[in-house]
């Protein structure tokens, strides 16, 4: 069965510092949000907003955005610093209709960029690639010149699903490292530092240059600044060239606790080495995550 892992704002306010005054998230109740809830639910949709408690749902739903989570909504580990549900096999398996649903979504949406993101699927033979591929091919057909951005799990480091993904048509493939190297195995469930990290390598090989690749970490769960720099420096060496780096938001008093809110100029600084070092792009602030504005960070408009 599978384990909520999902409190409430109210219950996590709870059990965590005071949010610093750099941290207030803006409620929005527009006729935008009520409009896509009504979407998503009658399409029978997932959103990595909802799942993961994303402080930015309010904003991005109300500019009809949003990162939508297939496979269904029950990962197969258990990592302790994020919301989403876990739980065992068996799962159902992968929805063949929710594709075309999801293309259909966005084309409601009348969104020009897509992200599509998912929960870990180890009980399945690909990890899932195929439902990628699939729901890439259905958003392409039914989207004509739509801008797609995959946030992958590590597919057990299988190259030949990270084939079928990065030959998808895909603009960008993203996974993230989450932490630095010290943090990642009492963090993460079964991924690791090293492994991510050839996930990375793996994509930026397999796609030449043909297809641009992102990755993340969060920020304030006990690791230093040198072993940030670190971890910059690495992903920037496995071929990464967009970076996100963002503010770590304990759901629970049962997750990973939080040590620490850096600055928003500590931020900055963060940004300035990483662009310094030659990524392309960098994201680096209090409140953003994996696919926050993800398409004007390549230079394009969301809708």
């Amino acid at each position: 069965m599978p384990v909520s892992s999902s409190p409430s704002p109210e219950k996590a306010a709870r059990f965590r510092p005071a949010l610093p005054p750099w941290i207030r998230v803006k409620a929005h109740c527009g006729s935008g949000r009520k409009e896509l809830r009504s979407l998503i639910d009658g399409l029978q949709l997932n959103t990595v907003c909802e799942s993961a408690n994303c402080p930015n749902l309010g904003e991005c739903w109300h500019k009809r955005s949003a990162t939508f989570m297939i496979l269904g909504n029950t990962c197969t580990r258990n990592c302790r610093f994020c919301a989403v549900n876990h739980g065992q096999a068996p799962l159902p398996l992968p929805d063949p209709e929710e594709p075309s649903r999801l293309a259909e979504a966005v084309l409601r949406m009348n969104l020009v960029y897509a992200v599509i993101t998912s929960v870990t699927r180890d009980d399945l033979p690909d990890g899932g690639a195929s439902h990628f591929v699939d729901t890439v091919k259905a958003l392409k057909a039914k989207v004509p010149g739509i801008g797609v951005e995959v946030l992958t799990p590590d597919f057990n480091c299988e190259r030949n699903s990270l084939e079928k993904v990065i030959h998808s048509g895909i603009e960008v493939f993203n996974h993230n490292l989450e932490t630095v190297e010290r943090l990642s195995s009492s963090i993460r469930s079964k991924a690791t530092y090293q492994n991510s990290l050839k996930v990375l390598r793996y994509a930026s090989e397999i796609s030449n240059n043909s297809v641009k690749i992102k990755s993340g970490i969060m920020v304030g769960m006990g690791e230093s600044d040198d072993e940030i720099l670190k971890s910059i420096c690495d992903l920037y060496d496995a071929g990464v060239r967009i970076l996100t780096i963002g503010q770590y938001l304990p759901p629970s008093r049962d997750h990973w606790k939080l040590d620490r809110y850096p600055s928003p100029e500590k931020f900055a600084e963060w940004k300035k080495f990483a662009l310094e070092k030659g990524f392309e792009a960098a994201a680096c602030a209090p409140l953003v995550r994996s696919s926050y504005s993800a398409a004007e960070l390549i230079g394009k408009k969301a809708c």
